[in-house]
């Protein structure tokens, strides 16, 4: 299988926005301060912009987009032709492989979990004066692990894209029967001067 660039392109992008959301999603991270109610001596949490959940899973559909364009083309490393044995290029396939799955799975994870969490506002108010109301907030570092986790399966995605199109059967089998074919025509003029010379 040749390496498309138009593929490289797409799943390059795709992890690029992806990257770019999720960092977005670390600096806009909702804040929570315990303000007093005005009608009652009570507290209660207010709480700042909810962009960064939005952004968190804008990058959490991006990089699935984009895993799944890079496995629809390579038929997930299970299906299709399978792959040349005995070659460093299946093994490092097969190694790029994993780890593109393990840091996909990584980045979704902490994406997705830091969009519901940033997302949970604290309802119950505390008493005014009192123990003071703590406002429950997405700790710092969650969209900055699953930037992280976005970065490694870039990297490993496209690794693993080009090592899977040098280790794949399809264009040395296609090169190998086309092979076969020219010789064909070449023994052709051959057989029929062996039965002219019988007759």
């Amino acid at each position: 299988m040749a390496v498309s660039v138009p593929i490289l392109a797409v799943v390059t992008s795709l992890h690029l926005l992806a990257f770019v959301f999720a960092f977005g999603a670390e600096r806009r991270r909702s804040t929570a301060v315990p303000v007093p109610d005005q009608y009652d001596e009570q507290t209660f949490c207010r709480y700042g912009t909810d962009a960064s959940t939005v952004y968190g899973m804008s990058a959490f559909g991006l990089l699935l987009v984009s895993q799944a364009v890079v496995n629809g083309v390579t038929k997930c490393l299970c299906c299709g032709k399978g792959l040349v044995t005995g070659t460093s290029y299946t093994v490092w396939a097969i190694i790029f492989f994993v780890v593109s799955w393990v840091s996909f799975l990584g980045a979704e994870a902490c994406l997705l979990a830091g969009s519901a969490k940033n997302a949970y506002h604290t309802k119950s108010k505390g008493v005014f004066q009192g123990k003071e109301l703590s406002c429950a907030v997405l700790p710092v570092g969650v969209f900055a692990a699953g930037a992280a986790f976005t970065l490694m399966s870039l990297i490993a995605t496209i690794l693993y894209y080009l090592a899977h199109s040098k280790a794949d059967t399809g264009g040395w089998e296609k090169h190998h029967n086309d092979g076969i074919g020219m010789t064909t025509p070449s023994d052709a003029p051959k057989q029929q001067n062996n039965d002219f010379d019988k007759v």
